[in-house]
């Protein structure tokens, strides 16, 4: 799993004029509900805009709590909407960015602000919060105040820590189980493609266009294919191994959020004049290990621990734009024994709010059904002590953030073969260096999904990289969402990108990111 897309290395595969299209569909709103039970009422829009987004529209909808019974219980979606303003109308663009737990209510606004316009305006960009999420209802808060610090050290080297994290894990999975006892077992994967289906049957669509991020893109492979037919045009990004749900792909994060990790140190000896840490990456790492040690010993502002450090500089893995702010704090902790932009950073970055509680619920929920998760903790202990000794940086905090599935009150569901021969050509985004999603989750679905095109952002270590400033990359996702061409390479990527430059010290007058790309991971969050 740690292999990094060394083929790309070489000769770059670039394709410049070489695309197939999309079968031409019938793009104006069907009535028709045939593969439904009971007629999904179609929703009615108000205006929800914000200052970001004016031309937002919500709206709610019914569905089965359980999709085997659909006269029975009924849990609310919640749904948004930026509408089409072109003659020319595509369908639905249904949008996700992730967790599983990520609300998608705000990000169908950044979706049509981030196309261009006479993109966006061919489409019917939806967002939607997924059973149990933000404002569908109900939505999950296990509980609330779970990651309130300080937590114990997540390294459990002694049993004394182990006990106190495993107490955290089985309470959280007990407060779930008391709390949502008959709704769990409808938190899961398949039932949220089912919900999808309801919402395009709801908008009166007999196919439906799909963009998804990180897990979204786990989520839309399963609903392609079980929905095969009802798939017009299908973009991933940032793309889930599908073979590895969900306790192997964790294991897999750990090596590849070590790496970035290494390279934040890096990127910190390169700018010794700015930090004043030094130029040997290698000892730049011991110092944070060391500053690591000592907030374990005494929490910065009572606030701070070992764990919570975790979390703060664990989001550096996802978006490099965070580098320098992480950077700014790491230096003033080592050299000015300031801890205050520490736990700047940490309320920044690291820190869990009541929408962060929510989500957490929600991606437990669904990761711990999903699929099966070792119930004997002596598998976990081995599996995870093995990796941590090769890749320390973020090993043990993901362990004990999905724990809560070795006691989980419901039973497991069978993961997805996502392999489709049906589809229409699907495009696929992925950069080589992803730490969330490593590179193999893309070459995997690449393969599994026929007539799919890949994508890569050589040397890109974000998650999340397209509508985040990258031109090349958002060059093949219009042509592909304008007339449904996708390049089409000889090798294992269609289409080769290069990655943005890493961003300035804060100092420096280059020293902004994109804000686009800032927006985009602030919606798609961490964890997903």
């Amino acid at each position: 799993m740690r292999k990094r897309a060394a083929v790309l290395c070489g000769t770059a595969v670039v394709v410049a004029g070489t695309f197939t299209a999309v079968p031409a569909d019938a793009s104006a709103p069907q009535t028709t509900h045939a593969t439904q039970t009971v007629q999904a009422a179609q929703p009615t829009w108000k205006k929800c805009g914000t200052a970001d987004y004016p031309t937002l529209q919500c709206a709610s909808l019914k569905v089965p709590l359980d999709h085997a019974h659909p006269r029975g219980k009924q849990i609310t979606l919640a749904l948004s909407r930026v509408p089409h303003t072109a003659k020319k109308y595509q369908g639905p663009l249904l949008v996700n960015p992730g967790g599983p737990g990520g609300s998608g209510l705000t990000f169908a606004g950044f979706i049509a602000s981030g196309l261009p316009k006479a993109v966006a305006a061919q489409y019917d960009v939806i967002g939607f919060d997924p059973r149990g999420v933000g404002a569908s209802k109900p939505a999950l808060n296990c509980k609330p105040g779970h990651f309130k610090p300080v937590r114990p050290d997540s390294v459990p080297s002694t049993p004394a820590i182990e006990r106190a994290d495993l107490k955290r894990a089985q309470s959280f999975a007990a407060a779930c189980g008391r709390k949502y006892a008959s709704v769990l077992p409808y938190i899961d994967t398949i039932s949220a493609v089912r919900d999808m289906d309801s919402i395009r049957q709801a908008l009166g669509a007999r196919r439906i266009n799909y963009f998804g991020y990180s897990y979204g893109t786990y989520l839309g492979a399963v609903y392609a294919k079980l929905f095969p037919h009802q798939v017009r045009r299908l973009v991933l990004d940032s793309i889930v191994d599908p073979t590895g749900v969900w306790y192997d792909d964790n294991l897999a994060q750990d090596y590849a959020f070590n790496d970035r990790h290494r390279a934040l140190m890096a990127w910190i000896a390169t700018y010794d004049s700015t930090y004043k840490l030094g130029t040997d990456p290698e000892k730049i790492e011991a110092e944070w290990y060391a500053m690591r040690a000592a907030l374990a010993r005494k929490p910065a502002d009572g606030k701070v621990g070992s764990s919570e450090l975790e979390d703060t500089f664990i989001p550096g893995g996802y978006y490099n734009g965070y580098w320098p702010y992480l950077a700014e704090a790491f230096a003033a902790y080592v050299n000015d024994k300031n801890a205050d932009p520490l736990v700047e950073a940490y309320e920044n970055f690291g820190a869990v709010d009541t929408s962060g509680d929510n989500g957490y619920s929600v991606y437990t929920s669904v990761q711990c059904r999903d699929a099966s998760w070792p119930r004997d903790w002596r598998q976990w202990q081995k599996d995870n002590w093995d990796v941590y000794e090769k890749a320390p940086f973020m090993t043990w905090n993901n362990a004990w953030y999905n724990a809560p599935c070795a006691f989980w009150p419901t039973n497991a569901l069978s993961p997805v073969n996502i392999a489709n021969g049906k589809l229409p050509p699907a495009l696929l985004f992925q950069a080589t260096n992803d730490a969330a999603t490593p590179y193999e989750g893309g070459a995997t679905v690449h393969r599994l999904l026929a007539r799919s095109s890949l994508v890569v952002e050589r040397g890109g270590g974000n998650h999340g990289i397209t509508l985040s400033g990258n031109t090349c990359l958002d060059k093949y996702l219009t042509g592909y969402l304008t007339d449904g061409k996708v390049p089409r390479g000889g090798g294992e990527a269609d289409a080769v990108c290069e990655a943005l430059p890493d961003p300035k010290p804060l100092a420096s007058k280059a020293a902004s990111t994109s804000s686009r790309g800032a927006t985009l991971h602030k919606l798609l969050g961490t964890r997903g």
